[in-house]
């Protein structure tokens, strides 16, 4: 992968923040795949199951790309937005940045993604979108 491009943190809250911890990366410090998917459906849930006023269910991850590693020790801000509210349905942009070393402070876009959830009930079963208020 090339180096990462630099940039600066969105001018918003971050809907997730965290440090990657030794048990989240393999032996050489580089932070699991996975661990990185887990959290970025936890940041996209949020503010579905604040739209929806309930439960949601992941359905679809529609795209996952990762742009740059992500290593022990960064500290990783997760930015989550609704793309798209359907019937049941609700549609969440995630980007992933992280910061790193802080003698020469550097903060790069890492990691992009869209996933689709669904509003269900106490039946675990689809249910209506509330209107927005």
């Amino acid at each position: 992968m090339d180096e990462p491009a630099l940039t600066f943190l969105p001018q918003r809250e971050p809907t997730l923040r965290m440090v990657a911890m030794p048990s989240d990366s393999n032996y050489t410090g580089d932070v699991f795949g996975g661990w990185v998917m887990a959290q970025v459906d936890i940041a996209g849930s949020i503010p579905a199951l604040i739209r929806a006023r309930g439960r949601v269910v992941t359905v679809a991850v529609n795209s996952f790309v990762f742009k740059q590693p992500l290593f022990m020790g960064d500290v990783v801000s997760f930015y989550a937005e609704l793309v798209k509210v359907g019937r049941t349905s609700i549609t969440v942009k995630v980007e992933v940045y992280v910061q790193r070393d802080p003698v020469k402070p550097i903060c790069a876009k890492v990691t992009e993604a869209m996933l689709t959830y669904v509003a269900v009930g106490e039946d675990r079963r689809p249910r209506i979108v509330p209107p927005d208020e």
